[in-house]
């Protein structure tokens, strides 16, 4: 019995051992990562109390094109869609406040409506006139927000899966981020950024190695797993609708249908609520349809830039 029992101890010391050593490998965080070599179009300018990261493609004397990226993500995410639309339009990107190599807000201001506010500051210190504004997710809620409060300057909107409706329990009051979630947040697992990254896919055999990587980097960036965790217990979705019924603009709302992060429905619930709104929706395709399938969504949004006349 004596010994039947000193096996099992044996056993069990083992397994902890194991389960420690997985548990450390699986959260293992890479040292702060630098920030990427500046790309050809890229430059930095003081807004609102941060030091933006832009990048700048196309024509200065084109139409203009203004795309915001969701949470946890930067400007790379467009990449695609800069490519293809910089022929003819002047493409501009940023990282958002707490995100990337635009870094933490020095006030920690990250609500929804101070960070429509900071991007309002940047979009002036552009020297911007008029613009189509579009984003995805949390861009996209900034987007239709900003379009809400400065319509003079709002050509079109283009929505891809956008926050809006409550979701995760989120309403009029935010919710805080859960200790694991805080973790990877602060942490930046590879493991983890694999499994969340997929998880905005459809498919996500369609997701390179070298896209995760550079989400680690910009999510590694100083600073940035503590303004991610701070912008979780800012956030609010309180009931979007009469917001919504105020924006003139016309839009084009993309989702895809195995969309993990906010469900599809949502969608049909902008076009009621908005006066000039359609809907396009994504077979197979998950959070992020401008990565996913940048061709296909790029299509559509050249159609809708073509109905709109902003060409």
């Amino acid at each position: 019995m004596r010994n039947t029992l000193l096996t099992l101890l044996g056993v069990l010391i083992l397994l902890a051992v194991a389960a420690i050593a997985i548990f450390v490998w699986l959260t293992r965080t890479p040292e702060p990562a630098p920030p990427p070599a500046p790309s050809a179009g890229e430059y930095r300018i003081e807004a609102a109390g941060l030091n933006w990261r832009v990048r700048d493609d196309g024509s200065p004397d084109a139409p203009v094109i203004v795309l915001m990226h969701g949470f946890s993500h930067s400007l790379e995410g467009f990449d695609a869609w800069a490519e293809g639309l910089s022929g003819d339009y002047r493409v501009i990107r940023f990282d958002l406040p707490g995100h990337g190599v635009t870094g933490p807000h020095p006030d920690g201001a990250y609500s929804n409506e101070a960070t429509t506010e900071q991007v309002a500051a940047l979009l002036d210190a552009l020297a911007l006139d008029r613009f189509v504004i579009g984003g995805n997710s949390l861009g996209g809620l900034v987007a239709w927000r900003y379009a809400a409060a400065h319509p003079e300057r709002v050509a079109g909107l283009v929505l891809i899966s956008p926050g809006g409706y409550s979701i995760n329990n989120v309403g009029n009051t935010p919710q805080e981020a859960t200790l694991p979630v805080q973790m990877f947040l602060r942490m930046a697992p590879d493991a983890g950024i694999q499994l969340a990254t997929q998880a905005l896919y459809g498919d996500p055999e369609r997701l390179s190695e070298a896209r995760v990587a550079e989400i680690g980097q910009m999510m590694r960036q100083p600073g940035i797993g503590d303004a991610l965790v701070a912008r979780i217990s800012q956030f609010t979705l309180p009931d979007p609708e009469p917001v919504l019924a105020t924006i003139e603009a016309p839009a084009l709302i993309l989702w895809g249908n195995q969309d993990r992060m906010i469900p599809a429905d949502h969608g049909p619930r902008f076009v009621a609520a908005m006066p000039d709104a359609r809907l396009v929706t994504y077979e197979g395709v998950g959070h992020i349809a401008m990565e996913e399938i940048p061709g296909q969504s790029l299509a559509d949004v050249r159609t809708f830039l073509s109905e709109i006349g902003w060409n």
